[in-house]
């Protein structure tokens, strides 16, 4: 009896994408060791394998044309989920890599905005090099005060190298100490002429943060005297640029969102391409609310985090 392909597509993907053993894939799919050692033969031999896996899982496909029908989106981009949740952030990366490649290629002049975060870090490992010298990178948000390969200004830096591309900086903190301060900060001239640029971007991408310690934001930027739980409590399920969101993706009341200096959330829809990059179930929640409040228009995710997306908006 023939095998399943997406079967046999799965198992190859764990094997030589993930690096698996057999016995590994064996026990997550339920099957004997012998069928996958089958399942991998065939695939050589038909010529599925080859140095990439020559298909797509069908189930990321049909989460691909769901996540479009249900926002409205330009595009999206679903990954199979690996099985160490450590490497999420690797797999959106890889993919958005690739996509911003395209982009730029098609579109090599122009302001690109960057955020911050591990997958955005993950997505310059696999952007492709050129001169265009007719692009400007941008940081569309305020960094930390110190050094982090994380940080908006090493971000902004390394994909501003990787295409000779002029760099531009949001010399602040992420957030003020008050707001009051933070509109005296961005009432300088330095802080209009970087966020007219900052407005006039052309493509964007950005990572969403939740609420947990796996956030990059609550263990290395939130000021001290704010709390999750507290914000929690104002309706917060995550964050965009730093400024934290309600399920629906409006802005919560809460002094932290007054602080941040960053481009308003209002600003994210005017973008022409707006891409998030975010994974994970821990973050379904944020990324659903960004999506209801078309805060981005092109979304890349792993499998599971799409499927509970999806069913959180339905649900």
């Amino acid at each position: 009896m023939p095998e399943d392909p997406q079967i046999q597509v799965r198992a190859a993907w764990l094997y030589y994408m993930e690096g698996l053993t057999q016995a590994d894939i064996a026990d997550r799919l339920k099957m004997t060791r012998l069928r996958v050692n089958r399942l991998l033969n065939e695939a050589r031999s038909s010529g599925l394998v080859n140095i990439t896996i020559n298909s797509r899982l069908e189930s990321c496909v049909r989460l691909e044309q769901a996540l479009v029908e249900a926002f409205g989106l330009k595009d999206a981009i679903v990954v199979p989920t690996p099985s160490d949740p450590a490497q999420i952030s690797a797999q959106i990366g890889k993919a958005a890599g690739e996509l911003v490649s395209r982009i730029i290629d098609e579109h090599p002049s122009g302001v690109f905005g960057v955020g911050w975060g591990g997958t955005l870090r993950e997505t310059i490992r696999h952007v492709r090099a050129g001169q265009y010298r007719e692009l400007t990178v941008t940081s569309m948000m305020g960094g930390l005060t110190y050094g982090i390969e994380i940080n908006t200004f090493e971000i902004a830096s390394h994909f501003a190298r990787l295409w000779q591309a002029e760099c531009h900086y949001l010399a602040a903190p992420i957030y003020a100490g008050t707001p009051q301060s933070r509109d005296t900060i961005l009432a300088q001239d330095v802080f209009e002429a970087a966020f007219a640029r900052i407005r006039a971007t052309d493509v964007a991408i950005l990572s969403a943060g939740d609420l947990s310690e796996r956030s990059l934001l609550v263990r290395y930027g939130l000021p001290g005297d704010v709390g999750t739980r507290e914000l929690a409590a104002h309706g917060a399920v995550g964050d965009m640029l730093g400024q934290f969101i309600d399920g629906e993706g409006n802005a919560i009341d809460h002094p932290i969102n007054r602080r941040a200096i960053a481009l308003p959330l209002d600003g994210l829809r005017r973008i022409p391409t707006m891409i998030l990059a975010s994974g994970g179930t821990n973050k379904a929640a944020v990324i659903a609310a960004a999506l209801r409040a078309r805060l981005a228009c092109v979304l890349i995710t792993d499998e599971d985090a799409a499927s509970a997306v999806l069913a959180l908006h339905r649900g």
